[in-house]
């Protein structure tokens, strides 16, 4: 059994509650949030035995073996490495810190204390996308990755009657290109590794973030091209487009129900035996590597991390996003 503990009492929280509790070796052991109350009835739903509102004390907890951190992405840095120096695995939701800089001290840590670092993409660990990487060679030359994901935040409407929370605050490094960019731009770096160079754009919004954006991105022989929005939705699907032929990614941020369309006209289905939730398959693979002596996820991997992150801090630094993390 691996024991968690969260940090972090939202939607997204509760989904991988969910999903953990699919897994046989997975236990749910406590809750950390910044109110009692809060903390207490976070775990009284679902089935948490602890609750801590001092992070040090429940990075010193003896009850528990990992942490998985859905607070804003302005903390992750600070909360993982200090609960990674207590000798605990993190499993850090997307994107798993502000910039290069923080997440490469993370990673330094995670190696001086030998535990497991990973950050919570769920989409490249799903059966969807490891059946694209499969069959990727079937459409010839690359030419185009095209990854979409526009969607109207839930927050937004209060945000336009004045009331500006988490999602929309850069003081938490916050915005579409770190919270819905990185479900194009991961699996681009995860199938074709780092472009050459890229050419980003934005609409910015009062509050200072980005509301929504473009990445285009130069590649050997290809482009990638992502498009993101959190104000509003888009319906197209993404693509990957060979010279044989076309991957069709309904939605790239649970990739499903993938198709490819040949220039002869037909059409193969890539059918998986998916019958877990979309966050199943991180709590999968990072209990897998706490498990493991050579704890390094292919897909999801630290140096992917890296990467992904470099493209979204140059694109930052092209639209001129600096969030108060860039200036520590």
């Amino acid at each position: 059994m691996v024991r968690f503990g969260v940090i972090g009492t939202n939607t997204i929280t509760e989904k991988f509650i969910e999903a953990g509790k699919q897994h046989s070796s997975f236990e749910l052991q406590a809750v950390y949030s910044r109110k009692a109350e809060r903390a207490a009835t976070f775990a009284a739903t679902h089935g948490a035995n602890k609750t801590f509102t001092d992070l040090d004390e429940m990075a010193c907890s003896n009850d528990i073996d990992a942490v998985y951190i859905a607070s804003p992405n302005a903390f992750h840095a600070e909360q993982a490495i200090a609960i990674m120096r207590k000798g605990k695995h993190i499993l850090c939701e997307k994107p798993m810190a502000s910039n290069q800089q923080e997440i490469a001290s993370m990673i330094e840590v995670a190696k001086d204390e030998g535990v497991v670092l990973m950050e919570a993409v769920k989409s490249t660990l799903m059966p969807g996308f490891l059946r694209v990487q499969q069959h990727l060679h079937k459409i010839g030359t690359v030419r185009r990755y095209f990854g979409n994901f526009c969607k109207y935040s839930s927050r937004y409407d209060a945000y336009k009657r004045g009331d500006v929370l988490n999602a929309f605050k850069p003081s938490l490094s916050n915005g579409s290109l770190m919270d819905l960019g990185i479900y194009g731009i991961h699996p681009m770096v995860v199938l074709f590794g780092p472009p050459n160079k890229i050419q980003a754009n934005a609409v910015f919004l009062e509050s200072g973030v980005d509301g929504e954006g473009s990445v285009i991105a130069e590649y050997e022989g290809m482009e990638g091209v992502i498009m993101h929005s959190k104000i509003i939705d888009s319906h197209a699907p993404s693509e990957i487009q060979g010279e044989k032929g076309t991957i069709i990614i309904p939605d790239i941020s649970e990739p499903k129900d993938i198709t490819i369309s040949y220039r002869g006209g037909t059409v193969e289905e890539l059918r998986v035996d998916d019958h877990f939730s979309p966050m199943y398959y991180e709590v999968e693979e990072f209990i897998k590597l706490v498990g493991q002596e050579e704890n390094v996820s292919q897909n999801n991997s630290l140096q992917n991390t890296l990467l992904t992150a470099k493209v979204m801090e140059e694109a930052r630094q092209q639209i001129g996003l600096v969030y108060p993390a860039d200036r520590k």
